[in-house]
């Protein structure tokens, strides 16, 4: 399956860059970078097996139909407490309780913190573990009351100097793959 996510990633990701170019040359905020990130995303998604997910930015899980909160956290690498709210996800919204979360995305600008980016990596790490806490408890009918599971995670620093993108995918709670792009 993460073959076939990165793929549409990839895919939508060079519709991003090549329809929406003004956007990086601006410099304008991440929010709006994901924001159209998310549409060209959406176009591919919809075209491909996993027409039933959504693609969201910085989605706030609700709880028996209500907005949770409580700041939502898990565990990460090192005992690090991530907070859990994505820069952008592909996911169902609860609907497809087998796979529910396919695709989650952190997005930094190269001149940010080094303590926000290695955030933002740990949070890939976690939520895309199996498990949380080691402990899954699967019956086909009930989410994890805490995040996980995502097939993909994908960290994405856009370096306005060089104009290069930096990805860095992350699978069963570990990197895989460095890649980096020119615009």
């Amino acid at each position: 399956m993460e073959e076939r996510l990165i793929k549409i990633f990839e895919d939508a990701n060079k519709s991003f860059i090549r329809s929406d170019i003004d956007l990086l040359l601006s410099k304008v905020s991440e929010r709006t970078l994901c924001g159209a990130l998310m549409i060209h995303i959406y176009n591919f998604i919809k075209n491909s097996e996993f027409i039933d997910y959504k693609v969201d930015v910085e989605y706030n899980r609700n709880k028996n139909g209500k907005v949770k909160t409580s700041l939502k956290t898990i565990r990460g690498p090192k005992d690090i407490v991530v907070k859990i709210n994505c820069d952008l996800i592909v996911h169902s919204r609860g609907n497809i309780i087998e796979q529910d979360n396919l695709i989650a995305i952190e997005m930094k600008k190269s001149g940010r913190k080094q303590d926000e980016k290695d955030n933002d990596r740990f949070r890939l790490i976690a939520l895309t573990k199996d498990s949380y806490d080691e402990i899954w408890s699967f019956d086909g009918k009930t989410l994890p009351e805490h995040v996980c599971r995502y097939a993909l995670g994908i960290y994405y620093e856009i370096d306005y100097r060089s104009r290069r993108i930096l990805l860095e995918y992350y699978c069963k709670g570990h990197k895989f793959l460095d890649k980096e792009l020119e615009y």
